[in-house]
């Protein structure tokens, strides 16, 4: 972490990345799948309830189908790098300043697929790259894993779950 605040959300805005209202207000989309928070703070780590691309204007999945039947690689991967991107705007929600995140201390990905698709790690590696590019590789680069699945809620094509090192707000001892 660097005394510069603000400093992610600078780079955010540097690469034209807007975090998504609907995450960073207090509407999370994730309750839809039943009784959940968004967030729970642990000391100083901050666990994330499961992420995915979100939801379209209609209220459907971003992304929805199974890679290598209804979905390419390519579009999976912009789900995840979507899935990204409402995960920062998740830590931002729960903590504030995104300036606080120390690492990324664990990743669990699930891609749903086809059962003869075998590169789940793929789709996977393109959020894995997108918080590489905000956050820098000591940070992002985290403990990981990536399951492929035969389905996921709503037919989401990935969905991840993060715990997230923050440090103390400025000023608390």
């Amino acid at each position: 972490m660097t005394g510069n605040s603000m400093r992610i959300e600078t780079r955010l805005r540097e690469m034209g990345v807007e975090l998504p209202l609907e995450e960073v207000g207090p509407s999370y989309y994730g309750t839809k799948y039943g009784k959940m928070k968004p967030h729970y703070e642990y000391g100083q780590l901050l666990l994330l309830s499961g992420q995915t691309a979100g939801i379209d204007a209609q209220g459907n999945a971003r992304f929805p189908g199974r890679v290598g039947r209804s979905i390419s690689v390519d579009d999976a991967r912009q789900a995840a790098r979507q899935t990204g991107i409402n995960c920062i705007a998740a830590i931002k929600n729960a903590v504030g300043d995104l300036d606080r995140v120390v690492g990324f201390a664990r990743v669990l990905n699930f891609v749903a697929c086809d059962v003869d698709f075998t590169e789940p790690h793929r789709v996977a590696s393109a959020m894995t790259d997108f918080l590489v590019d905000v956050f820098g590789e000591e940070i992002a680069v985290a403990p990981r894993a990536t399951i492929g699945v035969t389905s996921l809620a709503d037919d989401y094509c990935f969905e991840t779950w993060i715990t997230v090192e923050v440090a103390p707000p400025s000023g608390s001892a």
